[in-house]
């Protein structure tokens, strides 16, 4: 077994890296804050990575399946919600609770 000094020792050195790793993050970004770059990637970014997500999650529908018909319906369900409260929340999990009614009740099997 270590002796004391030894486990005080590596128990400091964990404290200061483990500090040192969390507030890095806020010491890098204070200076972006003013960026003009980085406020126009805060306004573009979100629909661009919708776009990614949209692309990732329907890439391997196969559209000829029936069963296709539930992501696209749940899509549709998703799009028109936000549409027409243009709420984030209330989007998402409109389209998710269709997507898994759709499947756990019409899409069986």
């Amino acid at each position: 077994m270590p002796d004391t000094p030894y486990a005080v020792a590596a128990v400091l050195v964990a404290a200061a890296v483990t500090w040192a790793l969390r507030a890095l993050p806020f010491a890098a970004l204070t200076p972006l804050r003013e960026s003009a770059t980085v406020r126009y990637l805060s306004t573009r970014m979100p629909a661009g990575v919708m776009l990614i997500l949209l692309f990732y999650c329907l890439r391997d529908l196969p559209l000829p399946h029936p069963r296709a018909l539930a992501p696209l319906t749940a899509l549709a369900v998703t799009v028109a919600l936000h549409l027409w409260r243009r709420n984030a929340l209330l989007s998402i999990l409109g389209g998710t609770t269709a997507h898994v009614l759709l499947l756990g009740t019409v899409f069986t099997g």
